[in-house]
């Protein structure tokens, strides 16, 4: 094919030399300025790029954006408009880009299906990176996991257990299942459930489960917005003993400290009160 061009264009210099010269100029001069005009295009659409990059920055910034979520806008949006500009660069020279643009998109559906499952991961790290129903330090607990979140990125979220496990979650599940958040607010309920024998004054019990919540400093009480005073309630009459519920608010990164430390005062001080756990048991009546 080459070489069948080459001989024509031999034959027409053969034929009419000023002519042929005159008409490789023209495409020559044509082709210069289709050049200088891409290379124009090319250098104003990148200062373009370049500002509008900056302001997504400055933008993010101001509203506190999350960084992993603010990369990825960026990087986004940058190599987005970095695909336009080089098409348009392109089709400047006179360059037929359909065909680049059919294989553009029939490579990207190609992407897609072979990483569907990283996609949807992609999309659910994104919405969890802009809806933020949980931040790095939170403890949630999702997917039968919990734990200290401690990376969240645009495919999967890492958790600490307490057992200094690591977790690592894929962000497609994760955003689509329950997530409970233990640290989304400042304070939070711990209910106790304290059964008893039957017999023992309820009066006597509430006093000494009462005198418990008093003497734990981290227990706050109603001064402290959206908590409420500690308080005892009789919950159940049960087979085998009686089942009371001491509630009270404490601060969300308290809570483990003050659950285990009431659970030891309730089983010491009960006790020391004469106040007894019930054991299960069953009465059983002989007929002759």
């Amino acid at each position: 094919m080459i070489i069948g061009d080459t001989v024509k264009l031999a034959e027409k210099f053969t034929e009419d030399p000023g002519g042929f010269l005159y008409t490789m100029w023209d495409k020559a001069l044509e082709f210069g300025l289709k050049f200088l005009a891409a290379i124009l295009i090319y250098l104003i659409g990148a200062w373009v790029i370049r500002r509008i990059r900056k302001w997504l920055i400055k933008r993010l910034e101001k509203r506190k954006a999350e960084e992993t979520l603010s990369s990825f806008i960026i990087s986004l949006t940058t190599i987005s408009l970095t695909v336009v500009l080089i098409i348009i660069t392109v089709s400047t020279l006179g360059v037929n880009t359909t065909s680049l643009a059919a294989l553009l998109a029939s490579g990207g559906v190609a992407i897609g299906m072979a990483l569907s499952g990283t996609m949807q991961n992609f999309a659910g790290g994104i919405m969890i990176l802009f809806f933020k129903p949980f931040r790095v330090g939170d403890y949630i607990k999702a997917q039968n996991y919990e734990g200290f979140v401690t990376d969240v990125t645009v495919v999967n979220t890492k958790l600490r257990t307490w057992d200094n496990r690591d977790i690592i979650l894929p962000n497609g599940t994760l955003f689509n299942g329950n997530i409970e958040n233990h640290y989304q607010r400042d304070v939070r309920r711990i209910d106790w459930k304290v059964n008893v024998e039957y017999g023992a004054p309820s009066d006597k019990v509430i006093e000494v489960l009462m005198g418990i919540a008093r003497n734990q400093e981290k227990i706050v009480g109603s001064d402290t917005p959206g908590a409420s005073d500690a308080y005892v309630i009789i919950n159940q009459l049960q087979d085998s003993g009686v089942e009371y519920i001491l509630r009270a608010w404490v601060k969300t990164v308290d809570y483990w400290v003050v659950l285990y430390a009431v659970n030891k005062a309730i089983y010491d001080e009960l006790p020391r009160n004469g106040i007894k756990f019930p054991f299960p048991q069953l009465d059983v009546h002989m007929k002759q």
